[in-house]
Order: structure tokens, then sequence, then C-alpha cells
């Protein structure tokens, strides 16, 4: 197999593509098995750790500050030290601090230990698509291999609120992570056996100061946006936007001035690399946001529990899976990434306007056509977005790519939660004003989908790469 110019492979055998693949989506379906974990489990989890309600939003938000703050960093460090050894260290750092959760006797010390799982989770996601990207050439083979990456992705939010709903019911909510990290170490073994250490041909300087300006940024942004979930005016919150504001003002001075930018943001005038990043950021702003608070929703105003309402969800989380893996076989040549981009997004938006119009009369199967609709629309963006991460950047730097592109999805997601989360508890308290806060919710973010779909439909280049 020849490589991609501007990679290197460390010597070692001849591994199984087929392996490679399995280890890596094994990976990223681990972390959004972590990720959606506490969706199910939330009520008794609180209860064990004596925490109240600001203390159940962090439990619920923590992994997405260590997510968001190190997925830029984790890609450039894959991409110059290594992917594989990026990749096994984030499961490690996974597992262990799913240890940690077990254990853990109060809110503070499992609050820490998710945002530490984010960062684990971070490098696992980040080194999955540029190991995908450095063992897949460019086409068919890449396209069909970014299917099944967008699948595990469906694949996890799937099954982590079942399989911590079911613990919790048979053992405890705290079997769920020790399984979980059993789960993350056996799959750092299986990478280490199968999965060839790549990294970029030229490794350029670490850019010490953009990523820690760019992890207190993304960080303090996304605390200030839990801490105002509860109150617009908090003060604490308030102070954390303008830690964000000036952090992430002088990543942007830090990365134009640099010599070894962390991100090129030349990148930024490249259209294809601005599609995908729009797209990801609208998929967070929209379905993601919204599907986040649909659980609250469920429950507060069906009655229908966590573990109930997760059950509802795979009809559009399971949906994704089966149509990201038929998403392989959309030929590029005809349908371009730019443009399956752009019909998932449309797709989405009509899914979410579907779950439009109730009210308190509603049963809950009615939701599921827009499940279902929502679920296809998902598998589709979600296999286009794991390929064109990794198309629109410059060899060699696939991991960056892939490290951007799920920071604009994950930063896209806190500001849809906290702006879902502040309409829905703006119309009131009363059952009725649930359901009419969340009718204008849906709406919005089905909107947020819309905008996305069309800012991605401009960005046209002069000739369309297909």
């Amino acid at each position: 197999m020849s490589l991609p110019q501007g990679d290197v492979s460390v010597p070692r055998g001849a591994p199984s593509r087929g392996w490679t693949l399995a280890a890596v989506a094994c990976g990223t379906f681990l972390m959004l098995v972590a990720f959606t974990m506490p969706l199910a489990t939330i009520v008794p989890t609180a209860a064990s750790l004596d925490a109240g309600v600001a203390g159940r939003t962090w439990v619920l938000s923590s992994m997405s500050i260590g997510l968001a703050s190190a997925l830029l960093t984790s890609g450039a460090v894959a991409d110059d030290f290594g992917r594989r050894r990026t990749f096994v260290a984030g499961l490690f750092l996974m597992a262990l601090t799913s240890v940690v959760c077990v254990v853990a006797p109060d809110t503070v010390t499992f609050v820490l230990a998710r945002v530490l799982q984010g960062v684990g989770g971070a490098a696992v996601t980040a080194s999955s698509l540029g190991i995908i990207a450095h063992t897949f050439p460019a086409g068919p083979e890449r396209a069909s291999a970014s299917g099944v990456w967008g699948a595990a992705l469906g694949a996890g939010i799937a099954v982590g609120p079942v399989v911590a709903g079911l613990c919790d019911a048979w053992v405890s909510w705290r079997l769920a992570y020790a399984l979980l990290a059993a789960a993350c170490v056996a799959t750092a073994a299986l990478a280490l056996g199968v999965v060839r250490e790549s990294r970029a041909a030229r490794p350029r300087p670490v850019d010490r100061w953009g990523g820690l300006l760019l992890a207190v940024g993304l960080g303090s942004l996304l605390a200030g946006l839990v801490e105002s979930r509860q109150d617009l005016g908090d003060p604490l919150a308030l102070a954390l936007f303008g830690g964000a504001v000036l952090a992430l003002v002088a990543f942007v001075a830090v990365e134009r001035r640099g010599r070894a930018p962390m991100l090129d943001l030349m990148l930024l005038r490249h259209r294809r690399f601005l599609a995908v990043t729009v797209a990801a950021f609208a998929t967070g702003m929209g379905i993601i946001a919204l599907f986040s608070f649909m659980a609250v929703f469920l429950d507060t105003g069906f009655g229908i529990d966590a573990l109930g309402a997760s059950l509802l969800l795979l009809s559009w989380s399971a949906t994704s899976v089966a149509a990201s893996l038929l998403a392989r076989r959309i030929p590029e040549h005809r349908v371009s990434g730019r443009v399956q981009l752009a019909i998932g997004l449309v797709g989405v938006a009509v899914g979410q306007a579907g779950l439009a119009a109730v009210g308190p009369d509603t049963s809950w199967p009615r939701f599921v056509p827009a499940l279902l609709v929502a679920g296809v629309a998902s598998g589709v963006l979600n296999a286009a977005l794991g390929r064109e991460a990794v198309a629109a950047v410059p060899v060699g730097r696939e991991a960056m790519g892939a490290g951007a592109n799920n920071t604009a999805r994950y930063v896209g997601s806190a500001i849809g939660v906290t702006v879902v989360a502040v309409i829905v508890a703006s119309h009131g308290t009363s059952r009725q004003d649930l359901f009419d806060g969340w009718n204008v919710a849906v709406l919005l973010t089905a909107a947020f989908s819309l905008v996305g779909a069309a800012v991605v439909l401009t960005c046209r280049p002069a000739r369309d790469a297909r």
C-alpha cells in the first residue's frame, strides 16, 4: 500500500485494514458510550453523589468541556507524534477516569474525572480519523471506512444510555463505568496489535501557547454556558465568558503570528474546509442539542424515565447506524461531499420539525416517524462529516482536521443545549409551558440546521472536487 504523500509509517508488519478499522471504530464507539451514559442515570448518579440542580448540570456537561478543549490539540499531537500512540493513550486515560468514576465519593471528584475523560475521548476521536485517512486511500475505500466510523458514532449514542440504564437496574450505575474501563483497555490492546503507527512526514514544533490558550478559551466558554443555564446573569458565568473571549482572541493572534500554528487560520479561506466546519457546528447546534435535551422533555412531559427515553431514541440512533453504512455506497463523483452534507442537514431539519406542534394530549408514538427521518439523515451526515473532515486539510494533517471538525460539533452542541434549555425555562413551569417552550426550541434548532445547509451549499469551490 502506498502511503499518502506527506505521511510516514513506522516499519512494522502488515496488519489487516479490516482489523485497523475495527479498532478505531470500537474506540469511537466507546467514546460516544462514555459521553451518553449519564443521560440514563442522572437521577441515581446525582442522588449517590449528593448533587443538587447545578451539580446535575455539571455531571451531564463535564465531558463536553474536556472534549471541546482538547480535540484540536489532540489532532495536532497525533499528526506530529503518532496517531496510534495518541489513540492508545486516549483509551487508557478514558479507562483510568472511568475507574475514578466508579469510586467517586462526591460531585467534584466525578465531574473532574469526566472532564479528563473528555480529554481522553478527544485523543481517541481525533486520531481515529487520522488513522483511517492514513490507512485507506482517498476514494471509495476511504468513503466506506468513513461510513463505518459514522456508524460507530451512532451506535455509541444508541448503546450508551441503554447499557447505563440496565447496569443501574441490575446492580448500580457505577457498574457501567467499570465495564467501560475494561472495554477501553481491551480496545487499546487490540490497537497496539493491529494498528500501524503513522505520523506526518515533517513533524512541527509543539504550539504550546496555542494549545494552552485554546483549552482555556473553549473550557471557559463551555463552563460559562453550563453556569448560565440556571441564570443568564450569573456573575461567574459572565466572568467565564469574559475569560473565554480574551483567551480566544489571544489564540487567534498567536496562530496568525506563529511559525508552526496548531490551526492554520488560512484554512478558513478554503471553501471545503469551511463547509465541513460549518456543517459540524450546525449539527451540534441543531440535532445534537435538541436530542440531548429530549430525555429531560420526555421525562417531565410524558413521565418516561431516562431508560425509556433512550429506548425511544433508538429509532433515531439505530437508524443512523444503518444509514451510515449504506451511505458508503453513495458515489462521490456524482454526489459531492458538500452536497451530501447539505442533504443531511436538510433531512435532520425535517426530522426535527416533525417533533414540533405537540401538546399535553400527544402520545409518544407520535415522535417515531420524525425520529426515523432524522436517523436516516444523521447517518448520511455522520458519514460525510468523517470523510470531509480529513479530505479538507493538507495531507499529513488529517488528525488535526478531525480535531477541528469535532471541536466545532461539540462547541455547537454546548451552545445549542444552552439555547434550548433557556427557551424552555423562559416559558414557565407548568406542563403546558413545557410543551410551548419545546415547540419553539424545536423550530429554532431546525432553523439552525437549515441555515447550516444553506451556508454549506454556498461554499462551492471554483472546481467542485468530487
